[in-house]
Formats: C-alpha cells, structure tokens, sequence
C-alpha cells in the first residue's frame, strides 16, 4: 500500500473511493458543496437519522457526478473532542470499507483534521497506522484466498500544500504497521507451526534481515547452567524444548531497556489442565514475546537511538509423565525458591527466570509483557491492559502513550499487603493466591524477580486477542503493545 500526500479538494480527488470525514451536527462549507454536487444525498440522510457524523457512524453512495466512483462518509464525533485515536479509528473504518468492496484506490481528507496538542506528523502517522492495520489479513492456511484486490494507492487529502515530513511521519506509520502485523502473524500461526524452536528461528531470521539484531538463544542445557528452575520446569513435559531467546538492538551505546515478553507457544494449563473449551487460542499465549520482537524490529528499522535488549523465555506447556506437577518446589535462576499450586500458573514462573536474567544485564528498566492472568478481563476489561510497577515516571509514561496509541494502561496497587497471598509453608513463595486480586497477585509475586531494578509489568490477557471487529483490529491475534512500547521508547528519547 502506498500512501501520498497531495493537495486537493473533493472536486478533484481521483480513484475508486473517496473517504470523507463527517464532523457530530455540523456540515462545513465544502462538505455542503459537496453534498449538492450528491444531490443531496448526505444532507437527506441526516434528516433520516441514517448517519449523525458520530464517531462509528457511515454512508456509502455512488457518485455519478464526481471524478471518483464512491463516496464513504465516516463519522469522527464533534471536532472539539477528536482525539488521536479517533483518527485512526475513522481511516481504519475507511480503509476496512474499501477492501470489502475491492476498492483499490483511495482518496481522503482524514489526516486533514485538528486535533488538540497533536501535529500534524502524529496525526499523519495516525491515518497511515489505520489504514495498514485495519486491512490485515491471515490467510496462510486457506486453500482458496480472498479474491477482492488489496488497497494499492492512498492519497491523502489537504486543503495547503502539505510540508514534506508528513511524508516521513506516513513512512514512519508503515514501519510500525508492518511490524505489528508481523506480531500478529506469529501469534496466529497454529503452535504446531509456532514451537519455540520456530519462535527462536524468526527471532534469528529478523536478525539476519536487519544486520542491526544480534540474537542468542539458550537451549536446554544452557537454562541448566544457569540454573533457569522456572523455564525448565514448565518446559519438562513437552517434546518441544524449551529455550530463552536474547535478542539485542544497539541503537546507542549505554544501559539498555530490557523488554521481556512471555512466550508460551501453547498453554494447556499442564496437570492442571485447561477445560476444552477455547483451549484452541491458547496459541496466543506467546503475544507478549510476539510484542517485544516486533518493537525491536520496528526500532531497528526507524533507527531509534536507543539499546534495547529483548528477553523471551520460550516454552510450550504439557501434560505428561515428565511434567512439573501441584506440589513441586522449584528453585528459579535467584535462588528465590516456588511452590507450584497450580501448572496453569506457568507465566510467571518462567518470567521470574527471564526478569532475573535481564536484571543481571543492568539494564535502567525492565518492562515485561504478558498473558499472565485470566483475571485480567475481570479487572479492567478488553480494552485495557493492566499495569503495575515500581517505576512512577514509566509508569506516567506508559500511561500516557496509551492514550495516544490507543492501547490504553490501568495501573493496579502492589501494596504490601498483597504479599500475604502468595506466603508459602514450604518455599519462599507460591505461584498463586486465593480467588481475590488475580491480577495484582500476578504483579506481586513477578516483583521481586526485577531485583532493584526500575521494572513495570503489562499484563495484555485481555488485549491480545479480539473476538470481533474493532476499527483497525480485525478479528483475532491483535499484535498489542508494539505501538505503546514504541511510543513510550520514542518519547523516552525525547525526555533525555
């Protein structure tokens, strides 16, 4: 898909669609000199309660008497309260209609709006991310593909002459796009396709293709060395190897950022196995190291000044003869020692190895990313990830590039009191508490694991994956965290 930026009006935008952004309860003149030149369509569909020009709403005509073949109107809500978001909601709705109807050429005015405290570039970026993203499509395994043309051509419509960086900041939107959607592929992937074998080999492979990634990977008789308990005792009933991949991008010299992502290629819950039910998703158990190479692709690519250092424990969990089982104590690469109370806790017992890995790296923070809890839904919802911490300005941070990608966070309390839950008879810790706090009871015990080091914990169990849908998310594997992190990671740059 290629995108160009022009200067133009409705009048003369050309190709098969031309996508137009409907402002809540008031048409501005060139949108009424447009609805005449519809006959009157749009306006007649307003006093028919059809479409109101909120953010969700649509119209799609036919028109005979523009150089375009179809008109799509996309509600944004009232313009006073059009967010970053917003934008990106209404391009990835714009470019969703186009492939559905096989529209190959677009034009639009959606990255011609204002938005309070945003460039122009952010909201360029904004279009670009909408339009790559809504469009994705996983078709690997379909013997007969989806015979309706991608979207070739986006013209970009704007009232001045637009300045040439806007051009970058498209660029820049693509980059990441890309990236996330390589996120999502490794999560869709069937585990049979997706082993952490196969995790370690696409790891290895961006390497290669970047030159600028350095990766290593641990197998089993390096995680013995350093005495990794955790990794290799949810790793024990599988065939499949379990292995920590390493991979490092150095955009400066200094102390890294360690990005460590749960990677769990199939979670059947281990002895404490998994109800049948839904068990088929549980390949998505890996997002959170889908998430970290993907922003480590993405900042390779943009040249991001910055050292980041990627750290996925890699496992797959199954029930066995050889498994780890209710009861075992394991002793993780700290020394912190585990009793296991349920193998369906298996997150966060190979993350207290990768945490602690990436904290001997003296790194000036960790952030992990993680499926770790089904309660997460309970807490916050599918439309939060929840985040706990011991660093107050990433948190900030964090916080505040949610808003801005849309990946919003919600932080949770680790009180001290929590602690309580997780108190062992018989080890240092239990993997899991009571019913209560499910979340947060996953945050405290991860804790201590990141040692002294600043550390914030993203838990995207209830992101990861989409049962329908959204504006620029289609159904499935969502590819979360990648542009949060991303933005976090530039704006960090930028706060030096």
């Amino acid at each position: 898909m290629k995108i160009r930026l022009v200067r133009g009006s409705y009048e003369t935008a050309r190709g098969d669609l031309l996508a137009v952004a409907l402002p809540e309860k008031r048409l501005p003149a060139p949108l009424k000199k447009l609805d005449r030149r519809l006959g009157n369509l749009l306006s007649a569909a307003i006093r028919r309660k059809e479409i109101a020009g909120k953010p969700g709403d649509m119209l799609y005509l036919s028109a005979p008497g523009l150089p375009v073949k179809h008109v799509l109107f996309v509600g944004i809500g009232k313009p006073e309260d059009l967010t970053l978001d917003r934008v990106r909601q209404a391009a990835g709705r714009a470019a969703r209609a186009a492939q559905d109807r096989g529209l190959a050429r677009v034009s639009t005015d959606i990255a011609d709006r204002a938005v309070k405290e945003t460039s122009p570039a952010e909201i360029v970026q904004a279009v670009a991310e909408g339009f790559h993203l809504s469009t994705y499509r996983f078709e690997k395994y379909k013997s007969k593909k989806n015979g309706k043309p991608p979207i070739g051509q986006v013209t970009l419509l704007f009232s001045k002459t637009p300045p040439r960086g806007l051009a970058g900041a498209a660029e820049r939107g693509r980059t990441i796009a890309r990236a996330v959607l390589w996120a999502r592929d490794l999560i869709s992937h069937p585990s049979s396709d997706m082993t952490p074998r196969d995790m370690a080999g696409e790891a290895r492979s961006m390497a290669r293709r970047r030159g600028k990634v350095a990766v290593r990977v641990f197998g089993r008789d390096a995680l013995r060395r350093l005495k990794m308990g955790g990794i290799l005792a949810v790793g024990r009933g599988s065939d499949e190897p379990p292995c920590l991949i390493v991979a490092e991008y150095r955009g400066r010299k200094g102390r890294p950022v360690a990005l460590v992502g749960k990677t769990v290629t199939f979670d059947t819950g281990g002895i404490s196995i998994k109800p049948s039910a839904g068990m088929d998703q549980m390949k998505d158990d890996m997002s959170g190291g889908a998430a970290v190479l993907a922003t480590i692709q993405a900042a390779a690519d943009l040249g991001l000044p910055v050292h980041l250092i990627g750290v996925l424990p890699a496992v797959e969990n199954m029930p066995s003869g050889k498994a780890y089982k209710p009861g075992d104590v394991l002793k993780s690469m700290s020394g912190r020692t585990i009793e296991v109370l349920n193998t369906d806790a298996e997150g966060r017992l190979i993350l207290a190895d990768a945490l602690h890995y990436a904290a001997t790296l003296k790194p000036e923070l960790i952030v992990d990313v993680a499926t770790l809890t089904g309660a997460c839904s309970v807490a916050v919802g599918n439309r939060a990830i929840a985040m706990m911490g011991t660093s107050r300005e990433a948190m900030d941070a964090l916080k505040e590039a949610g808003e801005r990608t849309g990946e919003r966070v919600w932080e949770l309390p680790l009180w001290e009191e929590y602690e309580d839950l997780i108190k062992s008879d018989v080890a240092d810790c239990k993997n899991i508490g009571d019913r209560s706090a499910g979340t947060i009871v996953g945050g405290i015990f991860l804790k201590p694991f990141a040692g002294k080091v600043p550390w914030v914990h993203l838990d995207i169990a209830s992101t990861a994956w989409t049962e329908k849908d959204l504006p620029y998310v289609p159904k499935g594997s969502a590819g979360i965290a990648v542009r949060l992190l991303m933005h976090f990671l530039e704006k960090r740059l930028g706060r030096r």
